[in-house]
């Protein structure tokens, strides 16, 4: 866990302060980046990771990228939100390891970090709440983030250190038996694997031989481990990686199925809308949207 957070980047996407009514009320909504927020009145519900959150006044929430949820107000409610670009050098997301809170009270100071973030970053409000009506510009956003380091390193470090203050809040410190250790240390050399080589053949027996177990004590204990199965498992992540290509890159979507080990581009079709539920093109599409 501590390899993967020393190389885990974080990058601010949105900041603003939002007054919300009944008409934020969305659904099937999967967004490419973290999404973290304050509520400082009235009430809404979020569900997501299987769980149904109903909002309470000076509490944070946070929604990991890549994860289905709905919400609503109910029937009003304002909120500091922020969204944060996820990136790990090497190895899988930091919510693979299942060591986050999703709901967790307000903390002295923490408030003057969400207005401080919305005071340095005034254009980095969301202008429409409609998921789909989202100012996608990750690759001016990130330049501009990277031209901030180097003209303004001071206002960069404040940035980053306000974003991780405020995703340790999260953490859960929850120390595994040994048992849980093996296992969590075998399967993150795993999904590390996965993750690092998504772009080529992934076999289960290959994964398996990484853990010296048979294919099918493997298989089992990955389900066990990880709720789903290896080649599902595979399979979801070479989408979610081209959707993160498809939002960030301006490279065809042959290329993009390549780089993501799926050659055959009907099979990455198919399989991208079965798992996302539109096309490689149209989500491009919809990603590309401003109000």
């Amino acid at each position: 866990m501590l390899e993967l957070l020393q190389n885990l980047q974080v990058t601010l996407l949105h900041t603003g302060y939002a007054k919300l009514g009944p008409e934020w009320d969305f659904d099937n909504v999967i967004s490419p980046f973290i999404r973290l927020f304050y509520v400082t009145k009235g009430s809404a519900t979020v569900h997501h990771s299987n769980k149904t959150f109903h909002t309470k006044e000076g509490h944070m929430y946070l929604i990991p990228s890549y994860t289905y949820n709905r919400y609503k107000s109910t029937p009003y409610h304002e909120q500091y939100y922020i969204s944060i670009f996820e990136e790990v050098l090497s190895g899988p997301s930091i919510f693979n390891m299942r060591t986050f809170a999703y709901e967790v009270p307000l903390q002295e100071g923490d408030e003057l970090l969400f207005k401080r973030l919305v005071k340095m970053y005034p254009e980095r409000k969301i202008v429409n709440s409609d998921p789909k009506s989202y100012v996608h510009r990750p690759q001016e956003l990130m330049a501009q983030n990277r031209q901030n380091a180097q003209t303004n390193t001071s206002r960069f470090l404040e940035t980053q250190g306000i974003l991780y203050v405020l995703l340790s809040r999260f953490v859960k410190n929850v120390v595994p038996n040994r048992t849980d250790q093996s296992n969590d240390y075998r399967f993150a050399n795993v999904l590390r694997y996965i993750s690092e080589n998504l772009h080529t053949q992934l076999r289960v027996q290959d994964l398996a031989r990484l853990c010296h177990l048979n294919t099918d004590h493997f298989s089992r204990l990955f389900l066990q481990e990880c709720g789903i199965r290896p080649l599902k498992y595979i399979q979801t992540r070479r989408i979610e990686r081209a959707q993160l290509l498809l939002w960030t890159t301006n490279q065809t979507l042959e290329e993009i199925a390549h780089k993501v080990g799926m050659g055959n581009f009907s099979y990455f079709s198919k399989t991208f809308k079965k798992i996302t539920g539109t096309t490689p093109g149209k989500y491009r599409k919809q990603q590309k949207i401003t109000p």
